[in-house]
This record gives C-alpha cells, sequence and structure tokens, in this order.
C-alpha cells in the first residue's frame, strides 16, 4: 500500500479495556513514523483526555476530536477548527428531562452534565480538569456547544431520531452523539488531507464504533477492528483484531510494514 497517513480511533482501537496503549501498539506506531507515515489520532473524546495520549506518543500532527468538531493543533493545543451545533435548547432540555439519562454537553470552554460518573470521573484524572458545570443543565450558562452527548443505558434509536433535522446523530448501544450537519470524523480527515496535500487514495482509517463509520467508508483503505458492530464491518475494506489483542498492530505489521525499508535502516 501506497500511505502517507493513518487516521486511528482511540477506545476500542488505539486503547485497551484500561485504556492504556499496549506495547505492541505503540511499537508498531512507531515503526510508522520512522518510515515517514503520518499518525493522527481521531477520536469522539475532547482535547483535554486526547492530548495525554497523544503525547504520550510523542506525536506532532493535529488531534481530531469529538467526532470531527474540533481539530487542535499539536503544540499549542489551539482548537484550529471547530464546528459548533444549533440545537432548539428548550426542546432538547424538555425531551431529555422526561427520558431517564445523563446528559453531557462539550463546548468550547470545557464539559457540562447532568450529573457525574465513572466516565467523567475518568475525564477529569486524565485531562486534569473537571466539568465546570454538574446539575441541571436548563439553568447552566454554556454557548459555543460541540458535541451533545445523551446516555440512556439502552439504545434509543426513536429518542435520537427526533433531532436528525437539527443535528447529525450518532447511535450508540448506551445513547447517542449529536454534532453539527455534515459533521464527523471523515470531514475533519477532509480539511487535513488537503492541507497535507493529500488525497483519500493515500488514507488508512481504523476504528471501531459508529462513529467511525464515515471515515471508513471515504478513505481509500477502511479498516474495522474486531471488535466492532457488523454495522461498522460492512462499511471497511478489511477487519483486524480485537482491540484486546492489538488488532491496530496486527493490520500495521501486516499491510503497512515496509520490510525493505526497515532492513535498509538498519
Amino acid at each position: 500500500m501506497n500511505v502517507r497517513a493513518i487516521f486511528i480511533d482511540m477506545d476500542g482501537t488505539l486503547l485497551n479495556a484500561s485504556n492504556n496503549i499496549s506495547r505492541r501498539n505503540m511499537e508498531a506506531v512507531y515503526r510508522l513514523i520512522n518510515q515517514g507515515v503520518k499518525v493522527f489520532l481521531a477520536t469522539g473524546r475532547h482535547y483535554e483526555v486526547t492530548a495525554p495520549y497523544h503525547k504520550e506518543i510523542g506525536l506532532r500532527t493535529p488531534m481530531i476530536c469529538l467526532n470531527g468538531a474540533a481539530i487542535h493543533d499539536a503544540e499549542t493545543g489551539k482548537a484550529v477548527q471547530m464546528k459548533t451545533i444549533r440545537l432548539n435548547e428548550e426542546r432538547f432540555h424538555h425531551l431529555t428531562t422526561n427520558n431517564p439519562c445523563n446528559v453531557i454537553i462539550h463546548t468550547e470552554n470545557g464539559v457540562y452534565c447532568k450529573e457525574t460518573s465513572e466516565e467523567i470521573e475518568y475525564w477529569t484524572k486524565v485531562g486534569q480538569i473537571p466539568p465546570r458545570y454538574i446539575g441541571d443543565l436548563k439553568q447552566a450558562n454554556y454557548q459555543d456547544v460541540l458535541k451533545y452527548s445523551v446516555r440512556t443505558g439502552v439504545p434509543r434509536p426513536e429518542l435520537s431520531a427526533l433531532f436528525k433535522y437539527e443535528a447529525e446523530v450518532i447511535n450508540w448501544n448506551d445513547g447517542f452523539e449529536l454534532v453539527a450537519p455534515n459533521v464527523s470524523k471523515w470531514s475533519a480527515i477532509k480539511s487535513l488531507i488537503r492541507a497535507y496535500r493529500m488525497n483519500p487514495a493515500e488514507v488508512v482509517a481504523i476504528g471501531d464504533g459508529p462513529n467511525d463509520i464515515e471515515m471508513l467508508r471515504h478513505v481509500d483503505t477502511g479498516v474495522a477492528m474486531g471488535n466492532a458492530s457488523n454495522e461498522v464491518k460492512t462499511v471497511a475494506d478489511f477487519v483486524t483484531g480485537h482491540h484486546e489483542n492489538d488488532g491496530l498492530a496486527e493490520f500495521i505489521e501486516r499491510y503497512l510494514i515496509d520490510k525493505s525499508y526497515e532492513s535498509n535502516v538498519i
């Protein structure tokens, strides 16, 4: 494969269930970088809980965060691109208040949530920044929303469908997320590959979730993790191993490492 860039999802792809990067995955990424391949993180996470892993790997490429709603500079962390979403807030809060769920609102200035959770406690530990507000979101003073996350604990496509004319909807097994129309990891990837003067034929993307479908569908080589749903695997060109078994490294080692290049380096 003639690959110039790879875009890697984090949860369920780069990271194991303990939110760590395995040694094998790390080494595989290093080998790609040494070959001159640009490695990017493309995640649903916000910047503060993406940056520590970006730093751990030593990447110098921009970060795609919040499902493509934000792109952050590698060195300064500053958002170089943001796509805000506009909902009918009164309607949104009415619908989510009448349904048992937690609501997390990601804004340019931080996270606002209805209640805390293990997920939010993990974010606070990793990102070193607590939510700006916890409580009745109708009383919260927030603006410049990048992503809404609604955690219902079970799939709620009938509820998320009520927002399909206002937002891009991503359905999960435990709820759904809303970003601005036409925003996705793929829309952010398009911006970056234009900036780097690449084309989709030179790009690989790998992920496991419904928020990865657009990027897997549109790049030349889309790779689904073994732990992905059938919906995700169907749109991919390849299916690799489970994230607990270093499926990311498995694909890189098998298809992307240029053995002749490494031999010449040695």
